[in-house]
């Protein structure tokens, strides 16, 4: 919808809910929300804004030129959303460079394999290596090998990642992307390569960050394809003794500036309370980064333009933070909560939006037992937008989840994730992956809760007593 058309219907909404005295405030805070879940279902801006990111930015990972190139689009995007303020607040990032990454099995059955380094991960010499593989069913499994049965090979975690709605499976297979490569140097592997922590059939490897142990010799760390280590797993069936070659150029540079970009709706008479809604900016350089996180940009950048255009401002300020580096270890969301400390009291709810652009099925909230059900009833209007009330377990999205520590209640508007990790970090993260409906239902869900979260009367903390 254009902004004038929208500027129009906001203003005749406004002028009739003034117009009726008999309408209970409540009341009419329902019918605002309402009419925002129907501007984001006609509005094809949230589309329009992850094509842009996609198309004119692309790849952006954390410390590089085009990460820096997307938070200069950040700000002008934004500008151009008639938030009230927008601005940047800089976060110390670890660079580090792909390389290359080639693998083929020596013996005994000669084919190329195809792997992505690991992010982070620390290369093969120049004339690569070439040693036995190794197989476990899990990390835990490694753990528990002798380390005669690990030393001096390449061990290969052949750890399916199952697939759920609610994308659990990741959680269950990831420990061997992240631990794999400490667990394997600690027992003497010369190196460590990993099923991809995905659910597709593609020949593609997923990449994603793993990590060192001070004291634990780096190891060069992959991911193969899914049919690859189908493929290594028929072999070691024939043979025990399969022999892989690996070359990887990775390269670690030090560290540099990024940003956290925000955006702000000043509230109307709450103004130093804030709702945060957020995504992250950076994305993993093997697609364009759509859904992960372009879409989560595009969502929570069109939910706070639509809050924008009402005529009356909500009583608090809604805050859009697209957060830095959350790929390579939350470190945006970790500079955001350190930085912004002092007044985190002050943050009513927080919210992120990170699991792509499946439809939001369900809401869950973290907040005082004696508020959850005020606020299920506050946000039941999100029902006609497919939106079902959920529990009171929520972490509230990766950058967002160190917040609970610090006293802020959370909200987790539950994507279907049945495909996404089909697409996590790998090429096939890409603008075609998106549902543009979908994505306007995610943008609804948001905007309403924004509103309703930002004009809540709700007290969503355990009260102290102590005093």
């Amino acid at each position: 919808m254009k902004r004038s058309a929208l500027t129009l219907l906001s203003s005749a909404l406004f002028a009739g809910l003034i117009g009726c005295q008999q309408t209970p405030v409540k009341d009419a805070h329902q019918e605002v929300s309402q009419q925002l879940q129907q501007q984001a279902l006609q509005s094809t801006l949230a589309f329009d804004i992850v094509e842009s990111l996609t198309v004119e930015v692309g790849p952006r990972l954390p410390g590089s030129k085009q990460d820096l190139m997307a938070v200069k689009w950040a700000e002008d995007k934004l500008n151009s959303l008639g938030f009230d303020k927008v601005y940047k607040e800089p976060v110390k990032v670890p660079v580090w460079q792909r390389g290359e990454a080639r693998a083929r099995v020596v013996s005994p059955y000669p084919q190329p394999i195809v792997i992505t380094a690991l992010g982070g991960s620390v290369a093969t010499p120049a004339a690569g290596i070439s040693a036995p593989i190794v197989q476990f069913a899990d990390l835990a499994a490694l753990e528990q090998a002798d380390r005669q049965q690990v030393e001096g090979k390449i061990v290969f975690i052949d750890h399916r990642t199952p697939r759920f709605k609610t994308g659990k499976g990741y959680g269950q297979t990831v420990g061997g992307r992240s631990k794999g490569a400490v667990a394997a140097a600690k027992k003497g592997a010369v190196a460590i390569v990993i099923r991809s922590i995905g659910t597709d059939h593609d020949r593609m490897a997923h990449t994603g960050m793993m990590r060192y142990q001070e004291g634990v010799t780096k190891i060069p760390a992959a991911a193969m394809s899914a049919p690859d280590a189908d493929l290594l797993g028929l072999m070691l069936k024939r043979d025990p003794h399969v022999v892989l070659q690996l070359h990887m150029s990775p390269t670690n540079l030090g560290y540099a500036t990024s940003y956290n970009v925000i955006a702000e709706v000043t509230g109307s008479s709450k103004r130093d309370e804030v709702v945060l809604i957020g995504a992250h900016l950076d994305s993993w350089d093997e697609g364009t980064g759509a859904i992960d996180d372009g879409a989560g940009v595009a969502i929570v950048a069109t939910a706070g333009h639509l809050i924008s255009q009402l005529p009356t401002k909500p009583a608090r300020t809604v805050r859009v933070v697209l957060y830095a580096a959350e790929e390579i270890g939350l470190i945006g969301g970790k500079t955001y909560a350190r930085e912004h400390q002092q007044e985190l009291a002050k943050h009513y709810i927080a919210a992120e939006s990170d699991f792509g652009a499946g439809r939001i099925y369900q809401i869950d909230f973290n907040v005082a037992a004696d508020a959850f059900h005020s606020v299920q009833h506050l946000t039941q209007s999100m029902q006609a937008n497919g939106v079902a009330a959920g529990n009171n377990n929520a972490s509230g999205g990766p950058d967002v989840s160190m917040l609970p520590g610090y006293g802020v209640p959370v909200a987790s508007l539950r994507q279907d994730g049945s495909d996404y990790f089909d697409y996590h970090h790998t090429p096939n993260d890409t603008l075609d992956k998106i549902d543009p409906k979908a994505l306007a239902q995610n943008v609804a869900a948001y905007a309403q809760f924004a509103y309703l979260m930002a004009q809540s009367d709700i007290p969503l903390r355990p009260v102290d007593t102590s005093k």
